[in-house]
């Protein structure tokens, strides 16, 4: 095992020589999940679980078994009860088997505040994987950052909305939460909301989302592993942060159960 200040690292189970980890430090093929661990439980560990499988069939041509992720999540984790857990999953040569690196880092949460979105002219290539390529996002988010926003809403030419550098945004029109309809990742916060509020008999969909078209909704969100926060701007238009239907969203994925590891 790998100890570094606030940070554990297993290579398939095991502590990683600083060769073995120069594969996955200077190569940005690969993928990864990133979950937060409170009691030994994650919210969503199937979809995490899905997650790896299907992406590693797509990148490296086999598929990731669940239990071993588990098992290798349970060995990093020891007798860690709250974390932050990340799993990449690259190729220490080009035609070797899989590997995963299992992280281990203090637990970290969604801002509770209202967070300032500003939007930038990208969209991720390949952006239906969790892929360890990047650059662009960190750029933006860096850069927003810097002029005193909270996060980068990612847009196509024409202004339409995908997703935040890493986010996923929602925004609310009437009595129903509005996805954009554009390429992005599914997240796993997201997709557990959509079930939850199919639950609760509140209706959403996916809808082409253009910036010009913000001043429409009434209000707005968004998720990520760390959680749910209301956005209270994009660019220089003003959301309401207190919301009722926002705040409704965010007891309801309060509420969702979370999987033991």
């Amino acid at each position: 095992m790998t100890d570094l200040p606030d940070l554990r690292i297993e290579l398939d189970g095991r502590a990683a020589t600083a060769e073995e980890l120069f594969a996955p430090l200077m190569s940005s093929y690969g993928h990864f999940t990133a979950m937060q661990v409170r009691g030994r439980a994650v919210r969503g560990l199937e979809l995490h679980l899905a997650r790896l499988d299907s992406a590693t069939r797509e990148l490296f041509g086999a598929g990731l078994d669940g239990g071993r992720v588990r098992e290798l999540i349970r060995h990093a984790l020891a007798d860690t009860e709250d974390a932050s857990v990340r799993v990449n999953v690259f190729r220490p040569t080009p035609r070797a088997e899989p590997s995963l690196l299992v992280s281990v880092r203090p637990p970290t949460t969604m801002p509770t505040t209202p967070q300032a979105l500003r939007s930038v002219p990208y969209q991720r290539p390949v952006a239906h994987i969790k892929h360890t390529g990047g650059f662009a996002q960190g750029y933006f988010r860096d850069q927003v950052q810097r002029a005193g926003f909270d996060e980068a809403l990612l847009t196509g030419p024409d202004g339409t909305v995908s997703e935040g550098a890493i986010t996923n945004v929602a925004f609310i029109d009437g009595d129903t939460v509005v996805w954009p309809d554009a390429p992005a990742l599914d997240g796993i916060s997201m997709l557990l909301l959509r079930q939850a509020l199919d639950r609760a008999g509140l209706p959403w969909r996916q809808s082409r989302v253009r910036t010009a078209d913000l001043a429409s909704y009434a209000g707005a969100f968004l998720t990520n592993s760390q959680g749910i926060a209301p956005i209270s701007r994009v660019d220089e238009l003003d959301f309401p942060g207190d919301a009722p239907l926002v705040d409704e969203v965010v007891r309801i994925f309060q509420t969702i159960p979370a999987d033991a590891v």
